[in-house]
């Protein structure tokens, strides 16, 4: 059964990938493929109001357009000292045509001068899956931690290097893909979605 994960960013294809099963629980395979192995199918504007109304339009129109079950999220970093924002703007925090790195200088820019316990956050992240029967359904993940002062690891992608991981001395950036599976807010959510998957028919 082939799969789509409705995103265009190829890390977090990757991660994604990593974290769901490989067959149901019938035995039947699940293939996952790309929005560039569907001929590059361009997503609708997330302009909904949550992270779950985001992760729903993304995977309702590309189950519809592909005629695939389709899976997409919606992640948003909370940050306590700033009333929550980013929030549902996380990927275009400094603008529409924003990267990470302009993101990244806009947030520590916002936090200059605060000592790490001001500088509370989480990471939410809403996985939705969508079939082209119209069946919808969302889960949650969650991850709290601390905006460090800095860039630190190699690792993940987006603000992974800024985020400390409550409980450790560790941004999501400095642990391995495994680690951060284990405990990130996407991880969480996925591993949930994993098992609506795995009787999926």
């Amino acid at each position: 059964m082939k799969i789509l994960i409705a995103t265009g960013n190829k890390h977090k294809f990757k991660e994604i990938v990593s974290i769901l099963p490989r067959q149901t629980k019938t035995g039947e395979k699940l293939e996952y493929v790309s929005l560039d192995d569907v001929g590059g199918l361009k997503m609708p504007e997330e302009n909904g109001s949550t992270l779950t109304e985001n992760a729903e339009i993304k995977a309702i129109y590309a189950a519809k357009e592909t005629n695939l079950p389709a899976i997409s999220d919606d992640t948003g970093l909370e940050v306590e000292f700033l009333n929550g924002r980013p929030g549902v703007h996380t990927a275009r925090y400094a603008g529409p045509r924003a990267d990470a790195d302009d993101n990244n200088r806009k947030l520590l820019g916002e936090l200059e001068g605060l000592f790490l316990g001001k500088r509370a956050a989480c990471f939410r992240t809403v996985a939705c899956l969508a079939t082209p029967q119209g069946k919808v359904v969302s889960f949650e993940g969650r991850l709290d931690g601390f905006i460090g002062f800095g860039y630190r690891g190699e690792n993940g992608f987006g603000y992974d290097p800024l985020f400390i991981v409550q409980g450790t001395n560790k941004t999501l950036a400095e642990m391995t893909e495994t680690q951060k599976n284990a405990v990130s807010h996407r991880g969480k959510a996925f591993a949930k979605l994993s098992e609506h998957l795995a009787i999926l028919k």
